[in-house]
């Protein structure tokens, strides 16, 4: 069983016990979080394609905790003007643990 959900402005593909990390979320480090951002729902060999999200499905996953990633430095610089600037960035991020790939329908038809 497997799913694509999409998080942050991006899409991920999970299986239950998967570790991702997402866009810095507003939540505590343990509690659970509900992801309904379904796009696609994999379940006994049947995919279920959802236009554009599957209705009643959702991921269920556990906040690990939260930091930043690597620094990534960028430099501005402008030829025969003397005009330098370099800064960096470093992105925040979430850490995820899949607990459940749960809802969808119950049984997936079958388009004839």
């Amino acid at each position: 069983m497997y799913a694509i959900i999409e998080a942050g402005g991006r899409q991920y593909r999970v299986e239950p016990e998967d570790v991702l990390t997402v866009e810095r979320m507003k939540v505590e480090a343990g509690e659970t979080v509900s992801l309904d951002r379904v796009a696609l729902l994999e379940r006994d060999g049947e995919v279920l394609v959802g236009a554009p999200w599957v209705e009643g499905a959702a991921v269920k996953c556990r906040v690990l905790g939260h930091g930043r990633g690597r620094k990534v430095d960028v430099f501005f610089f402008k030829a025969k003007e003397n005009i330098k600037r370099k800064v960096g960035h470093r992105q925040p991020y979430t850490r995820l643990r899949v607990e459940e790939i749960a809802g969808g329908p119950a049984r997936i038809e079958k388009e004839s």
